[in-house]
């Protein structure tokens, strides 16, 4: 159940993310109340999933995740670069962060 609360955290940090971009100095509203809703959400579950997980493994899993996602999110919607090294990278930060899973003594 923790590993599951760590990825929602992840995929909030994701959200956090996204909705900063769009915040335009907190002044865009409904863009802030996201970003602050996404980023309570995200640190609620990384501090309820590191209950049972390691905390450096929860923290390095859940940047991780926010990471990988918010650059996904660059590509898919803000015209980010798609090159094949940083494809390549994006694939090692993921096998990280399933070793670190493969490993957990959480």
């Amino acid at each position: 159940m923790a590993w599951m609360l760590l990825v929602m955290g992840g995929l909030f940090e994701i959200g956090f993310t996204t909705c900063l971009r769009q915040v335009d100095g907190f002044r865009n509203i409904p863009w802030t109340l996201g970003f602050l809703g996404a980023a309570a959400l995200s640190l609620w579950l990384l501090e309820t999933a590191s209950r049972s997980i390691p905390m450096g493994t929860a923290y390095i899993v859940w940047v991780g995740i926010g990471a990988l996602g918010t650059v996904i999110v660059g590509i898919a919607w803000y015209g980010e670069v798609a090159s094949l090294p940083r494809l390549l990278l994006m694939l090692g930060v993921m096998a990280c962060i399933a070793g670190l899973k493969l490993t957990a003594q959480g």
